[in-house]
């Protein structure tokens, strides 16, 4: 608040400043015998000049106080922006600085932050883990939603109770599949370790049961003209 307050006053007093400049220089002008009239009109065309050029950073700026104020992510958080996933790396007054999951550098300006569409991925405390599992038209999906319900059961990670039940569902009739969608709950450090184990825990417990993950396939029906 007291930078934005010093900005404020910092601000007044240059206006004041160049306002005096601009009558002293009209004045020089006259004196000389330069034209008064295409003089202003030249210092005009030279603020208008200057005000477009500083606008981009005006607008970054003001983008960083607005984020700085009301924190819309905060060091560390792991965000999705401008086409870029995350880690707020550094909040500075101009821009905002992500590290990818690839270690790249992404400095994105705080004008387009503050005006377009963010999401805070982790900021909550726990996250849902959404996968869906394709069985073969043949297999019982009773059979499949029991093999899915025992890995489940055997990781520690994933919440329980009456807030966290999962759910398991028959999600689809797909083009070579039954799709059965599984929703966990867990806590937000723990989505990608559960979110990636799910899929090879699955699988062995679907062999273990006899149950088949079925690959695209097609049936051809062959006519034969006399």
């Amino acid at each position: 608040m007291l930078a934005v307050v010093t900005l404020m006053v910092g601000f007044w007093i240059i206006k004041r400043v160049i306002k005096g400049m601009n009558r002293v220089l009209v004045a020089v002008a006259g004196m000389v015998g330069v034209e008064t009239t295409s003089f202003i009109a030249m210092l005009g065309a030279i603020g208008l000049a200057v005000g477009l050029a500083l606008q981009g950073s005006l607008g970054n700026f003001a983008g960083g106080v607005l984020i700085l104020f009301f924190k819309p992510y905060r060091l560390g958080d792991i965000i999705e922006a401008q086409g870029y996933t995350g880690r707020v790396w550094d909040i500075q007054i101009f821009n905002t600085i992500l590290i990818t999951y690839d270690n790249q550098r992404i400095v994105i300006p705080n004008g387009l932050m503050s005006n377009g569409c963010i999401k805070n991925i982790f900021v909550e405390p726990q996250r849902r883990v959404d996968i869906e599992f394709g069985i073969s038209y043949g297999d019982s999906i009773e059979q499949a939603r029991a093999a899915i319900q025992s890995v489940i059961d055997n990781d520690d990670r994933i919440l329980s109770g009456e807030q966290f039940d999962p759910n398991i569902f028959v999600s689809a009739h797909a083009d070579s599949s039954i799709n059965m969608l599984t929703r966990v709950w867990v806590n937000s450090e723990d989505y990608w370790p559960v979110y990636f184990g799910l899929f090879e825990q699955v699988k062995y417990a679907f062999d273990k049961a006899g149950i088949t993950i079925p690959f695209p396939q097609r049936d051809v029906h062959l006519f034969q003209q006399s």
